[in-house]
């Protein structure tokens, strides 16, 4: 057996700095021509993502799919674009940040703004009466992006929703569970979800005497409040919405309040200030229930019952939440959604109530890669378990055939694609991939019908049989620490 050997080769080769010069190198010319190249680059508000990247992003898109499908969710699949009369009017003034498509002499098409309205156009299409569906995919919005923050032209989207007729806030319960669930996955930090109704807050208007007709505008403004001052905010009513100074700062006494989901809900009927007012009573109503749904489901404590929470969305006709970080890396909303039983109606003649969230995956890829350079955490950025070595010259076919074996048993292998690679070469590749096991093959394993198997993170190394290996490979990786 030739154990000793590897032992003292591997070890001499752990040591050694592997540096191997290309022999096919070009020379540099002495003049550089004048080239007429356009600058490579990617448009503004996009990027493309490298290997390690791709890793974080598919472990967290893994992540989130096992929440998705462990409340029973399906996928479906819509197109990159709509007809453009398919997402005006569902966005306010958001409608501007739309992509639209330049007209090719047919159908006037954009760009998905989000994954909600094809959604609920899909619902709409195919008479779907219910149906709890997740959905990952790219949208796009003509916005001013601030890449370093996580905003983007394109980006990703991972949308969650129930459409169908079922009793009251249950559902909506469901889908702040899931939430919570999933930012608790992807390990984010500490995070809160704030919460408000749609019909509360226009209720809210009315009270404080805001005309109908501004309803949507003054809301517009309001949603402002996560990144503006109030001073700003009651500015833009009075002098571009138009409303009245003393109903704005009517609107301040309500809006600044937030505390405690039943502490505020019990102030707000204990004051009086919504008294009177038919869909402030209901709104209060369906709140309560809904927070008495979400103490059973333990995560009341994640919950921030906040009256100035809008959601510039013209679509949203019930509850609205938005889940935000509340440690030092504060990015904005990571997840926000609501209820919208009237969209699906916009699109077919039955009405469809729905409610979801969408989770701000981008940001929450950028959290994450900047935590990873801090802690400079290592990242596999393949899924390999086995690099098979082999020691001497002409050991190809042998190599090829062991391969083979570990393919057909379904483990992730593999090797150097050189007839006669160098035995330093083999070892660095398989040590700077992270590979946790290497199979080696020398001469001397050939003659005695075995195999050397050496794992990485200990460096420990033992001969098995050649014959029906790979179960004996699927044991020692099933020792192998993740």
């Amino acid at each position: 057996m030739s154990e000793p050997i590897i032992d003292n080769v591997t070890d001499k080769v752990e040591k050694m700095e592997v540096k191997e010069k290309s022999k096919d190198a070009v020379p540099k010319e002495k003049k550089e021509k004048k080239s007429n190249k356009v600058q490579l680059k990617t448009p503004k508000g996009t990027q493309d993502y490298n290997p390690r990247q791709m890793t974080i992003r598919e472990q967290v898109f893994d992540g989130i799919k096992q929440v998705f499908k462990r409340h029973g969710a399906v996928t479906i699949e819509t197109p990159v674009f709509e007809l453009k009369e398919t997402l005006t009017g569902k966005y306010g003034e958001d409608s501007k940040l739309i992509y639209d498509l330049q007209d090719q002499g047919g159908e006037i098409c954009s760009l998905r703004y989000d994954l909600t309205v094809p959604f609920a156009r899909y619902v709409a299409m195919n008479g779907v009466l219910n149906i709890k569906r997740y959905h990952i995919a790219r949208v796009y919005r003509r916005d001013n992006p601030i890449m370093t923050k996580g905003r983007f032209r394109e980006f990703y989207q991972c949308d969650f929703d129930i459409a169908g007729t079922y009793d009251l806030m249950v559902p909506d319960a469901e889908c702040l569970v899931m939430i919570c669930e999933i930012l608790e996955q992807v390990k984010v930090g500490a995070f809160q979800i704030k919460l408000n109704h749609r019909k509360l807050l226009d209720a809210i208007f009315a009270i404080c005497g805001v005309p109908a007709d501004k309803f949507r505008a003054i809301c517009s403004a309001v949603d402002k409040l996560d990144k503006s001052p109030w001073d700003e905010v009651r500015k833009e009513m009075v002098e571009v919405k138009g409303l009245d100074e003393t109903v704005a700062d009517k609107i301040e006494k309500f809006v600044s309040l937030k505390d405690e989901p039943m502490k505020l809900l019990q102030h707000l009927r204990a004051s009086g200030m919504c008294d009177g007012n038919k869909d402030a009573t209901d709104a209060l109503s369906q709140l309560e229930t809904l927070f008495g749904y979400l103490e059973c489901f333990g995560v009341t404590q994640h919950i921030l019952f906040d009256l100035s929470l809008a959601r510039g969305l013209d679509y949203y006709t019930g509850i609205i939440y938005e889940a935000v970080l509340t440690g030092q890396d504060r990015v904005g909303s990571i997840a926000a959604g609501g209820r919208y039983d009237g969209l699906v109606g916009m699109y077919g003649k039955k009405d469809v109530p729905a409610v979801g969230f969408s989770i701000g995956i981008e940001r929450i890829f950028t959290i994450l890669e900047d935590e990873y350079k801090k802690e400079n955490k290592k990242i596999r950025e393949n899924a390999t378990q086995v690099f098979v070595v082999q020691m001497e010259k002409d050991l190809i076919k042998e190599r090829l055939a062991i391969v083979s074996e570990l393919w057909k048993a379904g483990i992730n292998a593999e090797f150097s694609y050189k007839v006669n690679p160098k035995l330093p070469a083999q070892l660095n590749t398989a040590d700077e991939s992270n590979i946790p096991l290497i199979i080696i093959i020398g001469k001397s394993e050939v003659e005695t019908n075995s195999l050397s198997v050496k794992t990485m993170h200990d460096r420990k190394q033992v001969s098995i049989e050649r014959l029906n290996f790979t179960d004996k490979i699927k044991e020692i990786l099933s020792t192998i620490p993740k």
